[in-house]
């Protein structure tokens, strides 16, 4: 008589995972690790949080909107909390080494040499590579399917641009601001004359020179609009060329937007100069936002109209 022998294999390890509607041990001993990693994240890239919170509370009109970055990433991965718990986490350990690059470009560019070192956005960077290693390493690639999305987004419109970056663009759009303006002044009807970023504006003969500096150049306007945008398109539209569509929409708009902010300046300085600058200039670009924003809903509700109705979506990121 001859025996068979049933080979088994053990099912790959896996992470606890909550149930749906039922708290158990397990998900008792998930929720306290989580904390913990959480707690020894802050800890270690402290340095760059801090200051990143410092930048935002100092320069709210600028880089306020960072402050809220986190919790808009939180909402996307709520949103597809059912996809990410229907199965069980399964680690993967190819995040070890995505994790330990991560933290060894953080340690450089906070305590390394010359160039690298204290460079914000080069430790937003590796910030983001090491949350993406972490997960990895813990939660494994299927889980990371939808969460490499939030991740980017915080890394790109979570953190403030440092100076170096943005004047690559910003003379640019200082350059654009100051001539545009300069046409729809005179178009309607008011006397301006333009030498390179400064608008000089005439009432009755006398001259109110406006100076379109960095501030109005538009820059921080658009970055802020191009993460609400993202945000829209990620839980507005279902398919990726409406998605990329919008926010391509968005840089324009934002662009031309800014062009009557400054405008709105040009001729608030006929009557006050003081109203063209310090909280009342901060004030005029809030203002500008409410239009901005209907524009931007409108492009929104064209492109989902022009999908017609049970076409098969492409499948979301």
């Amino acid at each position: 008589m001859t025996s068979s022998v049933v080979e088994t294999r053990s099912p790959a390890p896996s992470v606890p995972r909550l149930a749906a509607g039922v708290w158990t041990p397990s998900a008792t001993v998930l929720a306290v690790v989580v904390a913990v990693l959480l707690a020894v994240v802050v800890a270690t890239f402290w340095n760059f949080l801090s200051a990143q919170v410092r930048y935002a509370l100092r320069h709210p009109a600028d880089w306020g909107h960072t402050l809220v970055i986190p919790g808009i990433a939180a909402w996307f991965v709520w949103l597809r909390r059912g996809e990410i718990l229907r199965e069980p986490f399964r680690p993967a350990w190819t995040g070890l080494p995505v994790l330990a690059f991560g933290v060894g470009a953080y340690i450089l560019c906070t305590f390394g040499p010359g160039a690298f070192a204290l460079h914000h956005n080069a430790r937003g960077l590796a910030f983001g590579v090491s949350l993406f290693g972490l997960l990895l390493l813990l939660l494994g690639w299927r889980t990371m399917r939808f969460l490499w999305f939030p991740i980017a987004y915080v890394v790109v419109f979570g953190q403030t641009i440092s100076d170096r970056i943005l004047n690559v663009v910003t003379f640019r759009l200082q350059d654009f601001s100051a001539r545009g303006a300069e046409i729809v002044l005179n178009l309607v009807g008011i006397d301006t004359d333009r030498v390179g970023n400064v608008l000089t504006v005439f009432r009755d003969g006398v001259a109110h020179p406006l100076n379109v500096a960095e501030a109005c150049s538009g820059m921080r306007m658009l970055l802020a609009f191009l993460a609400l945008g993202v945000a829209i398109a990620y839980t507005g539209l279902k398919r990726p060329w409406q998605r990329v569509a919008l926010v391509l929409l968005g840089v324009p708009v934002a662009v031309v937007v800014n062009v009557f902010r400054v405008v709105t300046l040009g001729v608030l300085s006929l009557f006050d100069v003081q109203m063209a600058a310090g909280e009342f200039h901060h004030l005029v670009g809030l203002v500008w936002l409410v239009p901005a924003l209907a524009i931007f809903l409108g492009i929104l509700w064209i492109l989902r109209r022009m999908v017609i109705e049970g076409e098969t979506p492409e499948a979301a990121p």
